[in-house]
C-alpha cells in the first residue's frame, strides 16, 4: 500500500538533530499553509501578481474547496491527481486542497508533449487532472489512451477541445463546495506529492514526497540562507512545477507568513522587469541562463530592482561573468545554491556573508555531506569525489523503479548523486562534472564541463555548451556550441580566438574540436540549457 512506505532516513540522523527538526507522528503538510490561520496572519498577502491577489484566509478557503470538490469526485487516501498548471493563485490552492483531503498531486512540467503526459497518467493511476484552459488540447486522444483518468478539471478559462471523458470549468464547479475541510488524518511519511525528473537519462522517474519534506526542507534551508519574515515577497521565475520553484514560490514563504508572486506565462525580461517594478518583491531566485539574459537584455538599465535585498541562483554553475553582471546591475551577489528534486531543494549553498565565486557552496544545515571515491572510501579536502547527501526531505523511492531506486537511493536514505566534486579547506564545494561524462580525447581524458566553464568565462561568450561526440571512426571529440555577446564577427576568427584561450587556461589538448555559433542556445522547460537539443544540432 502507499501509505506504507518506508524512510529510509532516520528521525534522528545527525542532519535533524542539528537542525531541531521535531513533527509529531501525525502531521499533514497542508499545515505549511494552513498554520498561518493559527498566527492570525489571515488578513495578510500571501499571493500577488498579474493573475490576482489573495489573503491568508483568502487562499485558505480556495483550497479546502479544492479538497472538497476533488473528494466528491470519489478519489479515496493517496490517489493521485496531476496538476499540469501555470503559476496562478490556482495552483497552490489546487495543490493544498488535494494534500489537505489526502490526496497527492502530481507537479508536472506544462512544456509536456502528449505522449509524455500519457506516460505521466498512465504511470501514476492519476483519474483526475487539472490544467489550465490554455493546455486543454494537451489533453488529446494520444494523451489519454490507456490511462485512467476520467475527469479533467479546467481553470482560467472555459473548457477547450480535449479527449478526456469528463470535463469541468473549475470556477462555478469549485463555488458549490464549502470552505472549510479538517485535514486528513496523515502520517508524517505518508506521501504528500509527486515531482517527475527530467528523463535526460532514459524514460522519467517519479519522485515521491513526504508529508514531512517541504516542513525539514524550509526549516534547513530558507530559515538558515533565506531568513525569510513576513514582509518578504519572495519572486522565483522557475516555475512552482520545477523543485527549486516549488520551494521558492510555495513552502518557504507560506512557512515564514510571507507572499509570494506568481507570474504566469513565459518568463521574458520585459515581463520579469516589470513585475520586479510593479510588484516589489524582496527575494528574486533564478538560474544562470537567466540571469545571463537579464544582465543583457534591452530595459535592464531602466529597471527598478530597489525592493530586491536577496539574489538567489540554482541548477547550473554560475560564470563569474554573470555573478560581476547582475552585481553591477542591480548592487546584489547572486547567492548560489545546488540541490535536487530527489533532496526536494539545496543542500549546498553559498551564505550572503560567506561566499566563494564558482563553488556550489557550503553545506546547509540538516544535510549530511560526504564525497567518496568510487570504491567507496571517504575522500579528503582537495581530493575529487563523488558527492552523497543524506537528509530528512529526501525520497524514499522513485515509483515503480525498484531498480533505479536501488542505484539512487542507498542504505539509511543516502542519495548517490553522481555528481563529481571537491571540497576545499573551508567547506566549499567546487561541481567538477558526473561521474560518468569522462572521455578520452587524443589519448588524454577529458571532462566536457571543465571546458565548457573555461570557455564560458571568454568576455565574449554570453554562454555556451560543451559535449562530447563520437566521429564515424568511433573516436571521441569535443563540440561546442557558443552564443556570443556580439554580432558581426568573423566565425573563424573567433573559433581559433576561443580555442586557444581554451588551451592557454587549461592544457593543450582541453578544447573543442568544433565550434559552432547560434543566436540563442535551447532551454529545458525549468531553464536550463537543453543538452538533449544541443547534441541533435
Amino acid at each position: 500500500m502507499a501509505h506504507d512506505i518506508r524512510d529510509g532516513v532516520p528521525q534522528d540522523c545527525p542532519g535533524a538533530r542539528e537542525i531541531g527538526f521535531a513533527l509529531p507522528e501525525r502531521y499533514n503538510a497542508s499545515r505549511v499553509l494552513f498554520d498561518n490561520l493559527s498566527k492570525d496572519f489571515g488578513d495578510r498577502l500571501a499571493l500577488t501578481g498579474p493573475a490576482g491577489t489573495r489573503t491568508y484566509a483568502g487562499l485558505c478557503a480556495d483550497a479546502c474547496r479544492w479538497g472538497n470538490g476533488l473528494a466528491s469526485l470519489g478519489l479515496k487516501r493517496d490517489d493521485r491527481v496531476l496538476l499540469f498548471l501555470d503559476d496562478t493563485p490556482a495552483y497552490p490552492a489546487a495543490f493544498f486542497g488535494a494534500v489537505r483531503a489526502g490526496f497527492v498531486p502530481l507537479l508536472i512540467n506544462t512544456l509536456t508533449p502528449p505522449d509524455l503526459l500519457q506516460f505521466y497518467l498512465a504511470d501514476s493511476g492519476a483519474t483526475v487532472a487539472v490544467t489550465e484552459a490554455e493546455f486543454c488540447a494537451r489533453f488529446d486522444a494520444e494523451a489519454c489512451k490507456d490511462t485512467g483518468l476520467r475527469t479533467l478539471i479546467v481553470v482560467n478559462g472555459e473548457v477547450g477541445a480535449h479527449a478526456a471523458p469528463n470535463a469541468i470549468a473549475a470556477e462555478p464547479w469549485l463555488a458549490g463546495f464549502g470552505s472549510e475541510l479538517a485535514e486528513a488524518d496523515t502520517h508524517r511519511n505518508e506521501m504528500a506529492f509527486w515531482m517527475y525528473s527530467s528523463g535526460s537519462t532514459g524514460r522519467p522517474k517519479g519522485i515521491v514526497h513526504l508529508q514531512h519534506d517541504m516542513a525539514y526542507s524550509d526549516e534547513a534551508f530558507a530559515r538558515n540562507v533565506l531568513k525569510l519574515k513576513p514582509g518578504d515577497i519572495c519572486f522565483s521565475v522557475p516555475k512552482v512545477f520545477f523543485a527549486y520553484g516549488f520551494g521558492n514560490s510555495i513552502t518557504f514563504p507560506f512557512s515564514a507568513g510571507a507572499a509570494t508572486l506568481l507570474l504566469p506565462g513565459q518568463p521574458k525580461p520585459a515581463s520579469i522587469f516589470e513585475a520586479i517594478g510593479r510588484f516589489k518583491p524582496t527575494v528574486f531566485f533564478g538560474l544562470p541562463t537567466l540571469y545571463t539574459s537579464l544582465t543583457k537584455a534591452d530595459g535592464a538599465r531602466e529597471a527598478d530592482f530597489s525592493s530586491l535585498r536577496m539574489s538567489v541562483s540554482a541548477a547550473e554553475v554560475l560564470s563569474s561573468e554573470v555573478f560581476n553582471g547582475w552585481k553591477q546591475l542591480t548592487g546584489l551577489e547572486i547567492v548560489e545554491g545546488l540541490g535536487s528534486t530527489e533532496v526536494l531543494h539545496i543542500y549546498l549553498c553559498n551564505r550572503e556573508e560567506k561566499k566563494k565565486p564558482g563553488a556550489a557552496g557550503l553545506r546547509v544545515p540538516g544535510y549530511e555531506i560526504l564525497l567518496k571515491d568510487k570504491d567507496g572510501r571517504e575522500v579528503g579536502d582537495d581530493e575529487e569525489g563523488i558527492l552523497w547527501v543524506r537528509g530528512d526531505s529526501a525520497t524514499p523511492l522513485y515509483w515503480n523503479r525498484p531498480d533505479k531506486s536501488a542505484e539512487t537511493i542507498r542504505e539509511d536514505g543516502w542519495i548517490y548523486t553522481g555528481d563529481r566534486f571537491v571540497r576545499d579547506a573551508e567547506g566549499f564545494h567546487f561541481f567538477r562534472g558526473r561521474a560518468d561524462d569522462l572521455i578520452k580525447i587524443s589519448g588524454q581524458w577529458v571532462y566536457p564541463l571543465e571546458v565548457e566553464l573555461c570557455l564560458a568565462e571568454h568576455p565574449e561568450v554570453r554562454e555556451c555548451a560543451v559535449y562530447a561526440a563520437e566521429l564515424p571512426d568511433r573516436r571521441m571529440t569535443l563540440k561546442a556550441v557558443v552564443v556570443m555577446n556580439n554580432s558581426g564577427f568573423d566565425e573563424s576568427t573567433a573559433t581559433r580566438r576561443l580555442q586557444d584561450y581554451v588551451k592557454a587556461k587549461l592544457l593543450p589538448y582541453k578544447y573543442p574540436r568544433e565550434i559552432r555559433f547560434i543566436g540563442e542556445l535551447p532551454k529545458t522547460g525549468t531553464g536550463k540549457i537543453d543538452r538533449q537539443a544541443v547534441m541533435r544540432m
